[in-house]
């Protein structure tokens, strides 16, 4: 039963219509009030995003950002993890998984194993003088003006290995080339006992492309310092510049300088810039010498150029002529950021080619846990080689023992040993070499 009301306490309904009316928000709560009450008599479920956010909102965006991060992850990390291994090309997928002819069981013996010599000591150039092995290699800091041109490295063994650091084998540069990215140094000795170098050089007004530079020693020391010229000794543009230069002499006394014409820097992109078709020509250049190193005769010769087994490219050549009268061409294709890089040779009767092809690398990814081995320069005994190899985030130096076999043409590795001495009776012993024969001394 409904309890009266006392008259005294109605308020009239025109008061209340104006009492109501007055209070701030008043008509919005009712507005709200009657939309909520509609939505609930429909069935409606409320909005995801209506506030304040409960658990399973906050448990939703706590997943999908988990989820976007995780994207965001794999979009940077992927591109980087298939450049080290595949370089983004087709022709480097599983090449140095392949099997490869005429597997030599040299190859699983642990005693040949190469030996680390030097912590991100990239293309490595070598010479022997007096006793003493010099390695020189790579600037050590990319696109760094203030780092090392040309480091260098000692050893009395072939084993053991000092860097000399903080030393700067060229402190000095050319007006022709920009103060980053020296790479590849070599050095022949000449005459008048004066050494020459041979490097690539970032050239000023010529994009990223490099050329072909050259330094004189001051004095007799394959120490250097070393002076630059003024001009580069070579670069060819059509081939987008030059790389890797090495210096040989042959049994006439007649200097030449070896290199990589840079064709896969003008090329039209993909692996190396140079795996889309048509692919470029990317030659190795033989170049002949006055005796003084560094003045050019005639016009350079293409000894080799790349084929469908190499990749977008061929690099880091070396020359070496054995007693028997081969010469023997070393070389790296595929690209360098990659594990199908490796270190090939080629040998023939004449200096200029024709070179035949070995059907295996001399070194490649998988052989004694290696990585993307290349960059190589061999002893002008030809049984000693220096190379570089993945080693995380750098380039290292390794150092080996290989074996000449005149019989067939094929190299192999071999057991480095402290103290070798080279062995006269073996056809592995070369006619000429980048130091004077006075100062050589093998191990």
């Amino acid at each position: 039963m409904a309890t009266a009301v006392p008259e005294k306490y109605v308020v009239p309904a025109v008061v209340q219509s104006i009492v109501v009316s007055e209070i701030p928000g008043s008509s919005i709560k009712s507005s709200l009030d009657s939309t909520v009450g509609a939505r609930a008599e429909k069935g409606e479920k409320k909005n995801f995003f209506t506030r304040p956010w409960g658990r399973r909102q906050i448990g939703i965006l706590c997943v999908l950002g988990f989820f976007g991060l995780a994207l965001t992850a794999l979009v940077i990390v992927l591109p980087i993890y298939f450049t080290k291994i595949y370089g983004f090309a087709k022709d480097t997928d599983n090449y140095w998984r392949l099997p490869q002819p005429n597997e030599d069981h040299s190859y699983y013996l642990e005693e040949n194993r190469p030996v680390f010599a030097l912590v991100n000591f990239p293309d490595p150039g070598l010479i022997q003088h007096n006793g003493t092995w010099y390695a020189y290699g790579t600037n050590p800091k990319k696109k760094n003006p203030h780092t090392i041109h040309v480091p260098v490295a000692t050893s009395t063994d072939f084993i053991n290995w000092t860097l000399h650091e903080d030393y700067d084998a060229m402190p000095t540069l050319g007006t022709w080339e920009k103060k980053v990215n020296h790479w590849a140094p070599d050095v022949i000795q000449r005459d008048d006992g004066k050494f020459v170098m041979y490097y690539s050089g970032e050239a000023e007004n010529y994009g990223s492309h490099h050329c072909v530079g050259v330094a004189i020693s001051t004095g007799t020391s394959p120490l250097g310092p070393y002076i630059p010229e003024d001009k580069p000794l070579a670069c060819p543009h059509k081939h987008g510049g030059a790389i890797d230069p090495s210096p040989f002499r042959d049994t006439d006394g007649t200097l030449y300088v070896v290199y990589k014409g840079d064709g896969n820097s003008v090329g039209r992109g993909g692996n190396c810039n140079n795996s889309k078709k048509p692919v470029v020509s990317v030659p190795i250049l033989l170049q002949e010498l006055k005796s003084d190193g560094i003045t050019s005769v005639g016009e350079p010769v293409k000894i080799l150029d790349i084929d469908d087994t190499d990749g977008p490219l061929v690099e880091a050549p070396d020359i070496l002529l054995t007693e028997d009268g081969t010469y023997y061409l070393f070389f790296s294709s595929h690209c360098y950021v990659s594990l199908g890089y490796n270190v090939k040779y080629a040998h023939s009767k004449t200096l200029k080619g024709p070179y035949i092809r070995a059907d295996r690398p001399l070194l490649q990814t998988g052989d004694w846990g290696l990585e993307a081995p290349g960059g190589a320069t061999v002893s002008t005994d030809g049984s000693k080689i220096v190379f570089h190899a993945n080693c995380g985030r750098f380039r290292c130096m390794w150092s080996a023992a290989i074996d000449i076999r005149s019989n067939n043409n094929t190299i192999v590795m071999s057991k480095l040993v402290l103290g070798q001495a080279s062995n006269s009776t073996k056809t592995t012993g070369t006619l000429v070499s980048r130091t004077r024969n006075s100062g050589l001394r093998y191990l």
